[in-house]
């Protein structure tokens, strides 16, 4: 018998000792596979001696003889690993080890005693981890097996790599991945350096037989912590003076997070047109200037002079694009009552180019 069928004769013994009874249909469905191969497992289980019994009728279903119990829920090395992938059912199939927490689980439910497989049941029920961040689609990450199969096997990565300032080759020895807000990271020491690459921006990936001995005491999260510390403390470059709308005054917490949240709860009390002066921190001028744009009419940039002119000209630049139409109709105003639901402008911990 091949290790596939074992592994799923395997799985549709753990779906009835756990679930209980359970119809070929839904037998099929988690297993995906045919009715007619779960029949035909059924049968193999039986000649096995495993107690299995078909209850006929509307509410039939395969069962085990009550009382019945498999030990047989050793976890391979595959599964054990996917284990700490458990909340994310997402990450893990792209790892490629959606397979392995399923049956993991299932395993693990299966040792359990009675009450406590109950209450992982419920918790599974109930609670639900959904990592990337709204209005985002998953990037795609075609290369990340290959960077995962370098981690396990601590194996010199050949990658083709896009940065922001061109690409580049790379022979990387990889150490850990990173899911940060549903965007992966590879973390992989260059030479003398350890630098963090985006998954998605890899453009080709080949896992060579070169092997590397992991750093002495290398800690990946201590490492992730202290890089993503150090890119928040480079962040911002400099402070922006605004004179905010009561509505701008609502849309900064929800454009720029807690640093729009801090700069309003800072911020002087309202003049005679209900408008309040704002220090908010910005990042780089170009950035800080289509930060800007997207408060629109509700916020005037007071200073610096430098991002001011800035704003000035690149409104100019817009309304000599978006000028009245040459038989001077008047545009549709924009409709004000919906912000904007852009994501910020955000620099990746990525590799310093």
């Amino acid at each position: 018998m091949d290790r596939m069928r074992a592994d799923r004769l395997l799985s549709l013994l753990l779906l009835l000792q756990n679930r209980g009874r359970m119809t070929a249909p839904e037998l099929a469905a988690e297993l995906e596979v045919s009715v007619r191969t779960v029949y035909r497992d059924v049968e193999a289980l039986s000649a096995s001696g495993v107690p299995v019994y078909a209850d006929r009728g509307p509410a039939g279903g395969y069962r085990l003889l009550d009382g019945y119990r498999t030990r047989l829920t050793g976890l391979t090395g595959d599964e054990a690993d996917s284990l700490f992938l458990a909340g994310m059912p997402g990450p893990a199939a792209e790892l490629g080890l959606g397979a392995d927490l399923a049956t993991a689980q299932l395993k693990l439910r299966a040792a359990l005693p009675a009450e406590l497989g109950e209450r992982s049941r419920r918790i599974q029920e109930r609670f639900h981890l959904d990592a990337p961040g709204w209005f985002r689609d998953a990037e795609p990450v075609p290369h990340l097996a290959a960077a995962a199969e370098a981690v396990w096997e601590l194996r010199v990565l050949r990658v083709h790599y896009r940065r922001w300032r061109g690409e580049v080759r790379r022979e990387l020895c990889p150490l850990g991945l990173i899911l940060k807000g549903g965007i992966w990271y590879l973390v992989a020491r260059v030479e003398d350096t350890v630098r963090s690459y985006r998954v998605s921006r890899i453009l080709a990936a080949e896992v060579l037989e070169d092997v590397f001995e992991r750093p002495a005491g290398f800690d990946l999260a201590a490492y992730w912590e202290e890089s993503s510390r150090r890119l928040e403390s480079s962040r911002f470059q400099g402070e922006a003076e605004l004179l905010l709308s009561e509505r701008g005054v609502k849309l900064v917490p929800m454009q720029f997070g807690a640093v729009g949240a801090e700069a309003v709860a800072a911020a002087g009390p309202p003049d005679d047109r209900g408008r309040r002066r704002v220090v908010l921190p910005v990042e780089s001028l170009p950035v800080a200037v289509h930060d800007m744009l997207r408060l629109g009419t509700d916020a005037e940039v007071l200073g610096p002079p430098e991002l001011r002119s800035a704003v000035a000209c690149a409104v100019a630049e817009l309304a000599r694009r978006y000028g009245a139409p040459k038989d001077d109709t008047p545009g549709t105003p924009p409709n004000h009552d919906t912000p904007n639901g852009a994501g910020r402008t955000v620099h990746d911990p990525q590799e310093t180019p």
